[in-house]
């Protein structure tokens, strides 16, 4: 298709005129594999179609959101009624005090919940909440963990457990990150080094249970277990940012898998986002009672938003959450995630081409490489040109994932078994293609 009849490379070089690089996320540039975006038309169930009309079998889900598919009817019925009640109010309403109560019953390990627009917005409150229920100032964070664009959390390691992060962004003064300490995600002999040099220091731990944004990295159980003793044992708050893996991966989240496996193991504070908003702006925070008190109005740490609760991004959480928490759900969800890696793998391996996968509910993600990798610097080993061909490949054929190695991927319940098998022999076309080169 030459450029004069290809709508996407036409509207992206309308976007670039007026948005920087295209994009409003930088992420959909394309930037990471080449190419040009796709503006997308419509969506329904696991389909995207794009501008030119071009189906897509959609494996990011609105990175994530999209749990029951696009367009599920209980969801549209749901939305477009709270529509007609009004857009947005600035005053409580009966909706946010339902998906509240829903979220609490689905996380043991939260009294109370918070909601925003955000992930950004309920990471940067949940760590303005854990300095000033605990009047400390340091932080610990893992590299490869992404946990929004706040100031403080757009930092890399530094040369040592006495040097704090540096900034990783423009426009970040390196003393807004003085207090952030960015440690390798796995690594239980820096952890503990460090909670012995700051440790009284540290108001909390924040992490991915489950990373999503260094492809799929899981924390190991000893890791998770000893971040636990060693925020009891200092005082810290152990947050866990759940914003991708809440109600993806299980109905109690990650934390409720790592329970099974850590008894009596739970969160101080959790971060939520994506599936409980449905696909719609809203994310959430929460904690103990005592230390959810600590916002205002009831206590000094200040946290508001306009859109806080928004009455139809409630109606499209709780009609989600209705229809997730369905008998039999997330084992069918599960069922068909798992088998798209295993078919995955087993046509790479056919091809001799590197291949690793993981999945836990309705998340997932592969890595050109032989085994899983477990810290960033591991993940960084994996072939980044025969990613991009793969990427290409499968966009070409119909299939459409992350557009960056980094990124994990996601099954929906709209998702046939046919749509597995036919996302399967199109990798298996490209993985011929790569064993040759």
């Amino acid at each position: 298709m030459n450029n004069s009849s290809d709508r996407n490379a036409t509207l992206f070089a309308r976007a670039t005129q007026v948005i920087p690089g295209g994009v409003n996320s930088p992420v959909r540039a394309f930037r990471a594999v080449g190419g040009t975006p796709r503006f997308i038309s419509r969506a329904q169930g696991a389909y995207m179609w794009d501008a030119n009309g071009q189906r897509y079998t959609d494996y990011i889900g609105s990175w994530g959101p999209m749990i029951l598919g696009h367009g599920h009817p209980a969801v549209v019925e749901a939305v477009q009624k709270a529509l007609l009640e009004g857009f947005s109010f600035g005053a409580p309403t009966e909706r946010e005090v339902e998906l509240a109560e829903a979220i609490l019953k689905l996380m043991p390990s939260m009294d109370m919940v918070r909601l925003v627009s955000s992930g950004t917005e309920a990471g940067m409150s949940t760590i303005r909440l854990a300095r000033g229920a605990t009047g400390r100032s340091k932080l610990i964070k893992f590299e490869g963990c992404y946990h929004g664009h706040a100031d403080a959390l757009l930092v890399k390691a530094g040369s040592g457990l006495a040097t704090f992060g540096n900034p990783t962004s423009a426009g970040v003064p390196p003393e807004v990150v003085q207090h952030t300490l960015v440690l390798e995600f796995n690594n239980i002999e820096q952890l503990e080094a460090a909670f012995a040099e700051q440790g009284n220091e540290i108001a909390c731990l924040m992490m991915e249970p489950i990373c999503g944004n260094m492809n799929f990295v899981r924390a190991t159980v000893p890791f998770m277990k000893r971040c636990r003793e060693l925020c009891t044992q200092y005082g810290a708050l152990l947050v866990l940012d759940e914003v991708m893996t809440g109600f993806r991966v299980a109905l109690g989240g990650a934390q409720s898998v790592y329970a099974k496996e850590i008894p009596g193991f739970e969160s101080d504070m959790t971060v939520m986002g994506k599936v409980i908003g449905g696909g719609m702006p809203l994310a959430a925070f929460g904690a103990k009672r005592a230390v959810m008190e600590h916002l205002a109005p009831l206590g000094s740490v200040y946290q508001a938003g306009t859109l806080s609760g928004n009455p139809v991004a409630t109606a499209c959480g709780l009609a989600t959450l209705n229809e997730i928490t369905k008998p039999g759900f997330y084992e069918e969800l599960a069922r068909k995630t798992r088998a798209l890696i295993s078919g995955l793998s087993q046509a790479a391996k056919a091809e001799g081409v590197a291949f690793s996968g993981d999945s836990e509910g309705g998340m997932m993600g592969f890595f050109l490489l032989d085994t899983l990798p477990h810290t960033y610097s591991q993940v960084m080993k994996t072939d980044g040109a025969k990613f991009n061909q793969l990427f290409h490949g499968l966009l070409d054929r119909g299939v459409y994932i992350a557009p960056a190695l980094y990124e994990a991927g996601f099954v929906s319940a709209a998702h046939t078994d046919a749509d597995i098998a036919e996302t399967v022999a199109a990798a298996a076309e490209v993985f011929k293609a790569l064993s040759k080169q």
